[in-house]
């Protein structure tokens, strides 16, 4: 049974609150609900264009709300709390991430579909830094709203195939390809420049232009 049907979304989009029914939904799927915001954020946008930057305002904003919450949650819950909300292979591949990637792990999650409510509570548990989870809240979260918003913003509704069946798709890859983009710099340059290079990309750059 599905926990928020068209018609209830219908209801919302029609509402004179829908803006307060959207930063609420976006608030407590950060730390404990489990509807994404898109579910409501995509057919208002896509029924008001032009106020489809707005929304993704809202939903940002409450969503960045929300993960303070989870991250305070997390913080004074401890693992209990973290061990009771989510399965222990979750929370095994949040901590690695973390152990990885530290606050870009939270950026990640932030603009990806992952649920982000394990990794804003697992923030608080793990004792991440708040400035920086703050900061990749932010960024994670805008960049993902806005860019839904902007591309109805622009197109309206001929977009809407696009972005409910083919975005999170696009992002995920663009996601991978970016980890891979990074680990590369930091792992598999720097091993290049050892073990081939016996000199830094940089210095060797320079003594063939030097020629």
């Amino acid at each position: 049974m599905n926990i928020i049907n068209s018609n209830q979304i219908e209801i919302w989009m029609m509402s004179p609150y829908a803006g307060y029914v959207l930063a609420a939904l976006s608030f407590s799927e950060s730390s404990f609900f489990i509807i994404p915001p898109e579910v409501l954020l995509i057919p208002i946008a896509l029924a008001n264009p032009s106020a489809a930057l707005w929304y993704a305002f809202i939903t940002t904003t409450a969503s960045v709300l929300g993960a303070m919450f989870g991250y305070s949650l997390g913080k004074k819950g401890g693992k209990p709390i973290l061990y009771r909300l989510f399965k222990q292979q979750h929370i095994s591949a949040v901590k690695e991430m973390f152990h990885k990637y530290d606050s870009k792990a939270i950026f990640i999650s932030a603009f990806t579909p992952i649920p982000f409510k394990v990794f804003t509570i697992a923030a608080g548990v793990f004792d991440l830094n708040f400035k920086r989870f703050m900061i990749a809240s932010t960024v994670g979260r805008g960049t993902r709203y806005f860019l839904i918003a902007g591309m109805i913003y622009l197109y309206g509704e001929t977009i809407r195939n696009f972005i409910e069946h083919q975005l999170d798709l696009v992002v995920g890859l663009g996601t991978v390809v970016l980890i891979g983009v990074v680990g590369f710099y930091k792992i598999g340059l720097p091993y290049l420049e050892q073990k081939v290079l016996k000199q830094s990309l940089k210095d060797k750059l320079l003594s063939l232009i030097s020629r």
